[in-house]
């Protein structure tokens, strides 16, 4: 017999699984664009400017951000109860 899961638990679940997924992909998608970089760049190009890979890097990292947020920060549901919590309790203390 299977174990009836928690719906919102699996979803935390999920939500965090995707996360170090997309963690994984970030590391090793950007290792291979600082490997072509390198391998096809001299001396010289290498001081100049910013690498373009490090512009992948920005603009990928800022969605992670976002993802590790959603599952890891909370809902909003969380927050709200959170927030109802700290309200109740300081409505008891006056």
């Amino acid at each position: 017999m299977e174990e009836q899961k928690d719906e919102r638990l699996w979803k935390m679940a999920k939500k965090r699984a995707d996360f170090q997924r997309s963690l994984a992909s970030y590391f090793i998608i950007n290792g291979f664009f600082w490997a072509i970089w390198w391998f096809t760049s001299d001396a010289e190009d290498r001081m100049d400017g910013v690498p373009w890979p490090a512009w992948a890097m920005v603009g990928w990292g800022i969605g992670l951000i976002f993802q590790y947020l959603n599952a890891y920060g909370g809902s909003k549901d969380d927050l709200i109860e959170k927030e109802y919590k700290k309200l109740k309790e300081k409505e008891q203390q006056s």
